[in-house]
């Protein structure tokens, strides 16, 4: 079964591996979380800020207006 993290969309195979995990389909967006909730071994994941609140996402389209972090 795979995970999905409520604060920033990392996705893991443990449940334990994320620090606000659910196991339900997740398709809101994940802006307004900001990065310190980000699970802290999935920060090296997060490829795209979003430029109107700063919420970071593994991926674009979990973010309103995602850039690619350099």
């Amino acid at each position: 079964m795979s995970y999905t993290c409520q604060n920033c969309g990392a996705a893991a195979e443990e449940y334990s591996s994320l620090c606000n995990p659910t196991s339900e389909e997740i398709d809101s967006k994940f802006c307004g979380a900001p990065p310190v909730q980000v699970c802290e071994d999935k920060l090296d994941a997060m490829k795209y800020s979003c430029d109107a609140c700063g919420s970071v996402s593994a991926e674009a389209e979990n973010l309103c207006n995602p850039s690619a972090i350099r």
